[in-house]
């Protein structure tokens, strides 16, 4: 069973509109840039299946906007 995430609204929204402007980049091998309001991040499929991504926040908090737009895009998150 997929665990749950908790998703910060505003990691949500930010998320949801990177995704509707085609900020998103699908590269190959799991890989994307996703272009955010400060640069361009990478955003990748880890070994054990989860997704990284090389911005501040990500290191910091373990989650940011970047990733979770991969996840709207790949079908891995489902909002209710």
């Amino acid at each position: 069973m997929p665990r749950r995430e908790k998703i910060h609204y505003k990691v949500l929204e930010k998320a949801k509109r990177l995704v509707k402007n085609g900020q998103v980049e699908p590269l190959n091998n799991g890989r994307f840039n996703v272009v955010g309001d400060h640069g361009t991040y990478n955003v990748v499929e880890t070994p054990e299946g989860d997704l990284a991504c090389n911005c501040p926040g990500y290191r910091y908090k373990g989650s940011c906007s970047h990733s979770t737009a991969v996840k709207m895009i790949t079908g891995r998150l489902n909002i209710r």
